[in-house]
């Protein structure tokens, strides 16, 4: 079968539009959020003056200054994924707003856990396969992983996990209890990694992900 081919800059404005929906689909089923979330969720929900999206772009920043530090170096990528993380905050309050509009049943929630579950992995695949700077924490997790040489997979389980138990804390300091997460969070910290593994290996059978405009230059 042929692949499609020259998929790298689609990968990130596909990745650029799912994943928040996914987030969007999480937080609606209100059975916990990812846990790479889960920080920004929490302070939306303890500070009226923060949406999801604009808490989401703090901590993105928050990390991308973290990350220069690991990397003892800046690069453009990462000032441009400064300008990624405002935009996916953007589209994340967009989902946010459409999907206030919806009331769901035990049911519907439960779907809105699963599927959102899945297509946020599905996102983070996408944008492990773009050359365009993705949002803060998979671009954390591509970096880190590349420079000290640590399997993608295994980085990405040992960083939700930490999530998970920083947001536990963060509950416990705003809320005096679990507030935003809950099984659905623990759920993802342990399977996440996996499932976008998984949908890694599926994207590369039927996908060339070589850059169509070249732009790869400005950004490694």
């Amino acid at each position: 079968m042929k692949k499609i081919r020259n998929f790298s800059e689609m990968s990130f404005v596909l990745g650029m539009i799912i994943l928040p929906l996914g987030a969007t689909l999480m937080a609606k089923a209100d059975m916990g959020i990812s846990m790479v979330i889960a920080p920004a969720y929490l302070l939306s929900l303890k500070f009226d003056f923060l949406t999801f999206g604009t808490a989401e772009f703090l901590l993105q920043t928050a990390l991308i200054i973290v990350m220069s530090i690991l990397s003892k170096k800046v690069k453009l990528g990462y000032i441009s994924s400064f300008i990624t993380a405002i935009i996916y905050g953007v589209i994340l309050d967009l989902w946010m707003a459409l999907f206030s509009l919806v009331t769901p049943t035990l049911f519907l929630r439960l779907v809105f856990y699963f599927v959102g579950m899945f297509v946020s992995s599905l996102g983070v695949a996408l944008f492990f396969r773009t050359y365009l700077p993705p949002c803060a924490y998979d671009y954390f997790v591509r970096e880190i992983s590349h420079n000290f040489k640590i399997p993608t997979h295994r980085f990405k389980l040992a960083y939700d996990i930490t999530s998970c138990i920083v947001s536990v804390i963060l509950s416990f300091v705003f809320f005096a209890g679990i507030n935003g997460i809950g099984w659905g969070t623990v759920l993802c910290a342990f399977v996440n990694g996996f499932i976008i593994d998984l949908f890694g290996k599926i994207l590369d059978k039927f996908i060339d992900f070589s850059p169509r405009f070249h732009f790869e230059k400005y950004f490694s």
